[in-house]
């Protein structure tokens, strides 16, 4: 919302809203989800509310005789350039990804990207939420040091994380 009392305002609300439609929530899911998402629904209102300004009718887009003229509209289609550089950032994710060990990318992999949470990630591996933790910290360490020399272009450095190696 940009704006921490807009904010508050968004999730009163939304709590009322909750409150009052209680008897709608299903149990397919968490609670904690349901209440998630009537918030984040709230909060996309109030925004789409302030910008409602934003959008003109087409009939205000008239001459002096009344007829209709177009609006210039951007093209849509996507940039070369840009399709280029998001396939060669996600294959360096993935070429950074995989030099991890794997008890470092699997962490990364439930937990960024499967979004489980820490207490799922830790049953699903068998190990504890310490753990779990502090891989993940060392794996987001470890692929920030892989991919940002990439940032301003280069691609070529590769960093060791041999045992004695590590930053932390």
């Amino acid at each position: 919302m940009r704006n921490e009392a807009d904010a508050e305002d968004a999730v009163q609300e939304a709590v009322l809203k909750a409150f009052k439609h209680i008897r709608q929530f299903r149990a397919e899911s968490r609670f904690s989800t349901w209440l998630t998402q009537i918030t984040v629904n709230e909060a996309r209102m109030r925004k789409r509310k302030e910008h409602a300004h934003l959008v003109e009718p087409i009939t205000d887009h008239q001459d002096e005789e009344g007829n209709y003229t177009p609006r210039e509209f951007a093209d849509w289609h996507e940039i070369p350039s840009e399709t280029l550089e998001r396939k060669e950032v996600r294959q360096r994710l993935a070429e950074a990804l995989a030099s991890l060990g794997q008890k470092y990318s699997e962490v990364f992999v439930l937990r960024d990207m499967q979004h489980l949470s820490i207490d799922e990630t830790a049953k699903a591996l068998g190990i504890t939420t310490a753990s779990v933790k502090t891989r993940l910290l060392r794996a987001r360490l470890m692929l920030r040091d892989l991919l940002a020399p990439g940032l301003d272009g280069n691609w070529t450095a590769r960093l060791s994380f041999a045992k004695g190696t590590k930053p932390w």
